[in-house]
């Protein structure tokens, strides 16, 4: 079915009708986010952000969790807690993912209702430099540091960045879901793609890094309009297109860039033929025992070098895996996207973002996030963006 067939219908706040009701055999990008478009309420919108950064403290830790290479260590130190429902994070910092995520989003609305992309990239740019100020005792990536003072957003085409080969890292999928919830309607897709990849490259100039950025702020476009979340792999692969179509036409590192493509794109393919969702309809499929162990097993399969979830590709790929298997328990998703032997922040921030978006703070004990730090800031960046869409 081509998008065109289906009637868009206009724009409006609330609840309404499942989308395609009747088509199960289609998810279009264009078709599923112009049905009735509308974001969901604020408090879903603060719920994304204030839960990524959540489960960015959890996932860190103050760097203990983190770089703690062995899920079950670590769910052993947190049944020794009293488990998820009875934490307190206070003194616990966010990492340099909700820093870098808040530089995002403050430039994303700082730009206005209708932004120049130009002035909105110099905008991103300034943030992602000056939050390097703002790293200690967040373990920032060495990419993320040295391309971001590098920048001189001050200059025309002063946020450009020189294509790498090493940049291949999560520091863009981490930072990017906000992009999702700024431009979440159909006519928006074009700019989404274009943002993410821009915003992405930045710092990481190779096509798994910022088609990393792409995939955390598409799938947040998709949880925000109730897309349900075994269609989304299916989309991601269909928007590549016009990604790369966007990258050749910019004609900026072409070259290398089409050369380095393939990897991310035949990750994702091999991913949903694991699942069983390559279809974009079929529920997902899990191994019967998938426990802590399995899925430090199989996350550390997915990476590039080892460490599940640190790089573009795989970061939101693990974080997608636990929103398909958590459904709509916080706790689940937290032991499957917040606590393993990977690059569990950046999961965690991810996985969380998407999970706030669909479910707000169902089953999230209002003591978790009571002493988060930046709080205030995500709130309020979060109802600036809800009144921008």
């Amino acid at each position: 079915m081509s998008p065109r067939s289906l009637r868009q219908l206009p724009r409006r706040r609330g609840p309404r009708p499942a989308l395609l009701a009747g088509v199960a055999a289609v998810f279009c990008i264009e078709a599923v986010l112009g049905q009735k478009l509308c974001p969901k309420a604020m408090e879903n919108y603060v719920a994304s952000m204030v839960l990524s950064a959540v489960g960015d403290t959890l996932g860190y830790k103050n760097g203990q969790w983190e770089f703690l290479q062995s899920g079950p260590a670590i769910h052993k130190e947190l049944a020794e807690m009293g488990g998820i429902d009875n934490l307190s994070i206070q003194g616990w910092k966010v990492s340099d993912d909700t820093v870098m995520h808040l530089a995002t989003a403050e430039a994303l609305v700082a730009a206005g209702k209708t932004p120049n992309l130009a002035h909105l990239y110099s905008l991103i740019a300034k943030n992602y430099k000056e939050c390097m100020n703002d790293m200690k005792g967040r373990a920032p990536g060495a990419m993320s540091m040295a391309n971001a003072l590098k920048l001189d957003p001050e200059q025309p085409d002063g946020w450009r960045t020189m294509f790498s080969p090493h940049a291949g890292g999560c520091g863009a999928a981490m930072r990017a879901m906000c992009i999702g919830l700024r431009f979440c309607h159909t006519s928006e897709l074009d700019t989404l793609v274009q943002v993410s990849i821009e915003s992405g490259r930045m710092t990481h100039h190779h096509p798994t890094g910022y088609l990393g950025s792409l995939a955390s702020a598409l799938f947040t476009a998709l949880a925000v309009n109730g897309v349900p979340p075994p269609a989304w792999g299916k989309q991601l692969l269909e928007v590549l297109s016009k990604a790369k179509a966007y990258v050749r036409d910019t004609g900026f590192f072409v070259e290398e860039n089409m050369g380095q493509w393939h990897y991310f794109e035949e990750q994702w393919e091999k991913y949903l033929t694991e699942r069983g969702i390559a279809d974009g309809i079929s529920p997902p499929t899990f191994p019967p025992r998938y426990g802590v162990e399995e899925r430090d097993s199989f996350y550390t399969s997915l990476s590039y070098d080892g460490w599940g979830g640190s790089s573009g590709h795989d970061a939101p790929m693990i974080a997608y895996d636990a929103v398909l298997g958590a459904g709509d328990s916080w706790a689940e998703l937290a032991h499957r996207a917040f606590f393993h032997g990977g690059d569990s922040d950046s999961t965690a921030a991810i996985a969380a973002c998407w999970w706030g978006a669909m479910h707000g703070f169902q089953g999230v004990n209002d003591s978790l996030y009571a002493q988060l730090e930046y709080r205030d800031r995500l709130e309020q960046v979060a109802k600036a963006l809800y009144r921008l869409t």
